[in-house]
């Protein structure tokens, strides 16, 4: 159980075992669904074709020309975070579990005071199109940017399976496609989106689903309050009479015993958020520090808004789906897996043709959250790698233009690629590792390289290999892949979430081999902490909106 809570913390599919095995051929097609999915396709295509008019200069192409406002970024954002994972797998957990679903759809929201409060200003004051420019700011380039680089492919791919194998599992319950026709599909379009609208593009079509997503949750939530008479009193006490566990359903503690794995969890939600290279470089989007403030005020909102929604369908879910024989199939279990209670709620609630709307955004939002992984894992390669390290500078716009729309195709083939190799596995460790990772690798440079004038370029790289290596092995060696994967007895880690223990490494060993560095050129970037932190207060000499 713990690895299907990590896959969606991470942000991927929840998928478990049993709706992995589902037999789905037996399924009709949704048409309403196929068509709503084809309208929606066809609209964000013609936006991509606008946005690519648009999209002259490695500016308007990483950041959309640092244009957007703040609500429009931070609707966009709203739309990267409110995913299929949060829509399906923290209704399915509320439905399976109660309350302790509520607990971890906070957990997300918490990191979002860390982002406005300690990154958002200064990052979009420091940096130009990823967060490396922010870290290498007054270190070494060089190594600096390789280290970054790696690390976000790595979250980037990592995501990017999850998505994928949830995207073919998705389709072919709800739309009747094969596996391998639904994964070529969402890389196509993926692919699509970036290589011809970059970020513009990505952005409209995350505010598009955003807004899909939010109006057909509110829509649910009210439909589940109009049966219970608009009394969430009733409707808890209906959930409580009907389930398993009766009221236990409404006290905390049934999916985290462990205080150790609970820390571990809860540091690896919010600092894992705050390390997310694609929600990171959507703050280099908006032209000052006080958008950027504002897209993570409307953010805020739109998320936790839309956990709230997600309260009445997790519970309604529990009445309204689990006591209907319509949607169990002949051994009693939920047709699907547990994870599609939401898209059964959507149609006990509002019919056939709001079924088809449901499922149809269900799988947009796949589509917009790959866009943007895709686009920041194509600058890694394009700006960091190619036009900072290896041309140290002197790439042409074109030229690095052309390397990140290669890097974006072959990031899309490599993504349908380990989807289709990772069909049959259990992925909830990949999808685990991101946020462990994001929060092991990402953060603590991030972090020390803006508020610690002690940081040098040797302790950077350190605790960014350091947090990368651990989360990766600790996550290997425990129970959720040394056991429900490889299938040993017992896991030679005992906690399934790395994140207290990676992260906390990434720091020390970033401290150490700081504080331990006498070189001159560790003096040398000391010396520059000043100048760096008064461009992060101010603003003087930060990157501008493009004019066009």
């Amino acid at each position: 159980m713990k690895a299907l809570l990590s896959l969606l913390l991470a942000g991927g599919i929840l998928i478990a075992d049993n709706a992995l095995a589902a037999e789905t051929a037996a399924r009709p097609l949704n048409w309403n669904a196929i068509g709503m999915f084809l309208l929606f396709v066809l609209f964000t295509l013609g936006i991509t074709r606008w946005a690519a008019l648009r999209t002259h200069s490695t500016a308007d192409f990483y950041t959309a020309g640092g244009g957007l406002t703040g609500f429009q970024n931070g609707l966009a954002i709203a739309g990267d975070m409110i995913s299929a994972a949060s829509f399906l797998g923290i209704s399915a957990m509320m439905f399976m579990n109660g309350y302790d679903g509520l607990l971890y759809a906070l957990g997300v929201l918490a990191g979002w005071p860390i982002i406005l409060f300690l990154i958002a200003e200064r990052l979009r004051n420091l940096g130009k199109y990823t967060f490396a420019d922010v870290v290498s700011y007054r270190l070494d380039q060089s190594p600096i940017r390789i280290t970054a680089a790696f690390g976000t492919l790595t979250v980037a791919l990592m995501y990017l399976v999850a998505q994928m194998v949830g995207a073919g599992k998705l389709i072919e319950l709800l739309f009747g496609l094969s596996y391998l026709q639904a994964v070529l599909l969402v890389g196509v379009l993926m692919v699509c989106y970036v290589t011809f609208g970059g970020m513009l593009a990505t952005t409209w079509v995350q505010i598009i689903k955003a807004v899909l997503l939010l109006s057909g949750t509110s829509f649910m939530a009210f439909m589940v309050l109009k049966h219970f008479g608009f009394s969430t009193e009733a409707m808890f006490a209906a959930a409580t009479s009907v389930h398993a566990k009766g009221t236990a359903i409404m006290a905390p503690g049934g999916l985290l015993s462990n205080p150790i794995d609970a820390i571990s969890l809860g540091l690896g939600m919010m600092f894992g958020t705050a390390g997310l290279p694609h929600i990171l470089m959507r703050f280099f989007t908006v032209g000052s520090a006080k958008e950027a403030r504002k897209s993570v005020f409307y953010a805020t909102g739109f998320i936790g808004y839309f956990y709230l929604l997600l309260i009445v369908v997790g519970f309604g879910s529990i009445v309204m789906v689990g006591t209907n024989p319509e949607f169990r199939d002949a051994a009693g279990a939920i047709i699907g897996g547990g994870n599609m209670v939401a898209v059964h709620l959507s149609h006990a609630v509002g019919g056939s043709l709001f079924l088809g709307f449901i499922s149809a955004v269900a799988f947009a939002t796949i589509l917009a959250v790959v866009a943007g992984l895709a686009l920041s894992g194509a600058s890694a390669v394009s700006h960091d790698l190619y036009a900072c390290v290896i041309r140290k500078g002197k790439a042409t716009e074109r030229e690095e233009m052309r390397v990140s729309r290669i890097a974006t195709l072959c990031i899309g083939v490599l993504a349908v690629i380990l989807g289709l190799l990772f069909e049959s596995q259990n992925i909830a460790f990949l999808s685990g590792l991101v946020l462990a990772i994001a929060a092991s690798v990402n953060f603590p440079v991030l972090f020390l390289s803006m508020f610690w004038k002690g940081l040098t370029t040797r302790g950077a790289v350190a605790g960014s290999v350091a947090g990368l290596l651990s989360a990766i092995v600790l996550l290997v060696l425990s129970p959720a892949v040394w056991v429900n994967v490889l299938h040993h007895d017992k896991a030679l880690f005992p906690y399934s979430n790395p994140a207290l223990f990676s992260m906390g490494l990434a720091f020390f060993s970033a401290w150490l081999l700081s504080v331990t560095d006498s070189s001159e050129r560790a003096r040398e970037e000391r010396g520059r902490y000043l100048a760096q932190f008064i461009r992060s207060m101010t603003g003087i000499g930060a990157a501008a909106a493009s004019r066009h």
